[in-house]
């Protein structure tokens, strides 16, 4: 839920670099809406010319096959079809490639170079410094399907008996710190916590960074899994106050933690941190609609987007078969070409192929499949224990107006007296005080979470636990 164009990104964003003579690995930094992903193109001589793999070192991905690779006269092109990325740069006398990368209609500069290079540092005053005062440990649990989880636990002290919140990421790949945008919010909650008496333990997502397993082939149950693999461990260890762990999960995490809560019965307390209310077809088209306005489209735009992604979310929810659902999400997209974001009218018919299969594998993807036809209200209603729902009045991702109302109404219904809801005013997605809310703002923020937020999560923390 880090939206649909979040989505997008993340999985657009798997690409790299070339240059000289050309062999070796060029190494360069793509710079998306205030990210910065490091790429790295590795070429070979080959027997007809070259051939190449592609790095992603920021999203854990390694040797994506690159499907073309030509160098002459100076100038480097490359394609990678199953990401619809293309490259072209030209080498200088400084050694260094200056070229654009362009996938599904955006393009941006890129850079390459035989050295290494390193992310532009940026300034994130929250960020706690080494050494800690409390006790940090490197721990390891396995999941049902066998997977190993590697992660954090920090605790007040080493020796004691501490209640514990398990923290639960956001869609896409993520690591236990929560890394996004050059900030790192779970690490900073952590940090927070842990020095007020409350124990964390925080984990990479499976299949990312020290973590094994397929995250491609996952949904918000099989993380479900996950979380509730870390509350199993957490009542293996001797410094864990076993009726006091409770569960925190930002976004997607916030709509897993009530699956956890019922399926598990052990969750003392849940704090969802910008949690949806709504099944996920209607906050996508909430997204949109709110992300949009803010990078300045006109009405005209925004409905037409809307219309044309409620058409395809409208086949995902009818469909039970992945193999029909491609073809039937590629002949919608095929006969609305014209509408599709990102092509121009001088696109080619390769360009406008590539561009349908995106947004067609993105759709029949098993999370996004899932994750559309997924409605929370249900899981909501059968949550027993206290629960802190809390929302930025200025998030576009998960909208706090109409997705706060949703989860007060499910806590109604069931008669759960124990929810507390609050709307942090000024505060976007991230829970930064922002000026708009809007995505493009997240990198350029410094903060990385709100004082206000925080404290708002102790208070209720330390109520539950006391």
């Amino acid at each position: 839920m880090k939206k649909t164009t979040f989505i997008l990104l993340s999985f657009l964003i798997s690409l790299s670099t070339f240059a000289q003579n050309i062999t070796g690995s060029w190494n360069g930094i793509l710079k998306v809406q205030g990210q910065q992903l490091r790429l790295v193109i590795n070429i070979q001589q080959a027997e007809n010319g070259y051939k190449a793999t592609m790095d992603s070192p920021d999203q854990g991905a390694k040797g994506i096959p690159v499907d073309r690779v030509t160098f002459a006269n100076d100038t480097l092109k490359f394609e990678v079809k199953m990401i619809g990325v293309t490259y072209t740069g030209v080498l200088g006398q400084d050694k260094v490639i200056k070229g654009t990368f362009t996938q599904m209609g955006m393009s941006l500069p890129l850079d390459l170079s035989a050295q290494p290079v390193e992310k532009e540092k940026v300034l994130r005053p929250q960020e706690p410094q080494k050494p800690y005062p409390y006790y940090s440990e490197e721990v390891k649990f396995t999941n049902p399907n066998g997977d190993t989880l590697a992660g954090t636990l920090t605790l007040p002290k080493k020796e004691g008996k501490f209640p514990v919140v398990v923290m639960i990421t956001g869609s896409g790949p993520q690591n236990r710190d929560e890394e996004l945008m050059g900030h790192k919010p779970f690490l900073v909650i952590a940090d927070y916590l842990t020095r007020n008496g409350i124990g964390v333990l925080r984990y990479d997502d499976r299949g990312t960074a020290q973590s094994t397993g397929d995250f491609q082939k996952c949904t918000s149950e099989d993380f479900a899994d996950d979380a509730e693999a870390a509350v199993r461990y957490l009542t293996t260890r001797k410094e864990i106050n076993k009726k006091k762990i409770g569960l925190m999960g930002h976004s997607e995490g916030g709509l897993i933690a009530p699956m956890v809560a019922v399926r598990s019965k052990k969750a003392a307390f849940i704090v969802m941190l910008a949690g949806p209310g709504m099944r996920g077809k209607e906050l996508l088209v909430l997204q949109t609609e709110a992300i949009s306005k803010a990078y300045g489209m006109s009405e005209q735009e925004i409905n037409k987007t809307i219309k044309l992604n409620s058409g395809a979310y409208d086949i995902v929810l009818n469909s039970n078969d992945t193999t029909k659902l491609k073809t039937d999400l590629k002949n919608y997209f095929l006969n609305n070409i014209k509408d599709l974001p990102g092509l121009t009218e001088n696109a080619t018919q390769e360009q406008s192929d590539m561009q349908v299969k995106a947004y067609t594998d993105q759709l029949s993807s098993p999370w996004m499949q899932f994750f559309i036809k997924y409605d929370p209200v249900p899981m909501l209603k059968k949550v027993k224990c206290p629960t802190l729902a809390l929302n930025g009045s200025k998030d576009l991702q998960v909208p706090s107006a109409e997705n706060l109302a949703a989860i007060r109404k499910a806590f109604s219904e069931s008669g759960n007296k124990k929810l507390t809801a609050v709307e942090l005013p000024g505060l976007n997605h991230l829970f930064q005080e922002s000026t708009t809310g809007s995505p493009a703002e997240y990198a350029k923020i410094e903060q990385t979470f709100s004082p206000k937020a925080l404290e708002e999560i102790l208070k209720f923390i330390r109520i539950q636990t006391k």
